[in-house]
Order: C-alpha cells, then sequence, then structure tokens
C-alpha cells in the first residue's frame, strides 16, 4: 500500500516505521495520541475506490491523518464491500497493533457501517463487529466511527 499525508505528501518508509517515528515525535512533543483506523469506500462504474485512514488523535489538540487508496474491479454485494472496507482496516490495525502496544497508545477501529437497520450497510455491521472485536480490537460504528465515515469518506 501507499501512503500519504493529507497534503499529498507520500509517505517514503514502510508505514509501520513512519507510523513509529510520529509517535515518538508526537510523544516527545507532549502530546497523547489515540488512533483511530478506518476505511471507507465508493462504487463508480464498474470499479469500486477505497480509501484507508490512520488518525492520530492528539488529546485536546487536534490530530492528523495518513491515506491510503486502493481500488477493484470486482463486482460484489454491499455485504461484501463493507466486509471488505472492515479487512483493510483490520489488516492495518494488526500490522501496528503491537507498535501501539509498545508505545502505550489507544486503537479504533472504525466501520462505515449504520447502526440503523433501515440502512443497506446494516446488513455487514453483526460480521464486522464480530471480526473487528474477536481479532481483540474496539469497535465503532456509526454514527462514532469517524475515521471511516468522516475522514475515509473525503479521501475517496
Amino acid at each position: 500500500m501507499n501512503w500519504r499525508r493529507l497534503n499529498g505528501q507520500k509517505i517514503e518508509l514502510p508505514i509501520k516505521q513512519a507510523v513509529e517515528d510520529t509517535i515518538i515525535r508526537e510523544t516527545n512533543a507532549g502530546h497523547k495520541l489515540k488512533v483511530c483506523i478506518g476505511t471507507d469506500s465508493q462504487v463508480k462504474g464498474g470499479t469500486t475506490e477505497y480509501a484507508t485512514v490512520i488518525v492520530f488523535l492528539r488529546e485536546k489538540k487536534g490530530g492528523f491523518m495518513y491515506i491510503s487508496n486502493d481500488r477493484s474491479e470486482k463486482k460484489m454485494s454491499i455485504r461484501e464491500r463493507m466486509i471488505n472496507e472492515v479487512g483493510k482496516s483490520v489488516e492495518i490495525a494488526y500490522a501496528l497493533c503491537d507498535l501501539l502496544d509498545k508505545y502505550n497508545v489507544e486503537l479504533e477501529v472504525h466501520a462505515d457501517i449504520n447502526t440503523d437497520p433501515h440502512f443497506k450497510s446494516n446488513v455487514a455491521l453483526r460480521d464486522a463487529m464480530g471480526y473487528i472485536l474477536g481479532m481483540g480490537f474496539v469497535f465503532k460504528a456509526k454514527p462514532d466511527a469517524f475515521a471511516s465515515s468522516s475522514c475515509a469518506d473525503k479521501m475517496v
């Protein structure tokens, strides 16, 4: 996966190293961090475009994010697409969790899935929640899943 900052600057380091450098820099600057990971997607024609974000929240001091975009030509149901989103987020969370534990940084995985059964994405809520919680991560869904429903949503 290729990662970039919001200003478009490419992150040259492997993402795990970039995250560790970020944690060290932010901690040395006196910030307490929380990391939220989320993915959103949009279907455009026959292509599904994804954006995955790693959001760094500085306690009471704002935040920033790293972004990765991806696409798939595979036609899929809404449930499959939602689970793919969650899978992309879990993959990154799993790659970073030992690092975040090492530096005592809280982690949440956000799913762009509505808790209201009147919305189409709700068909994947139980599966997504089971997947994320089963991996041992803190799970957030809409309206609390800002990493996926606000941050990643703007990057697709």
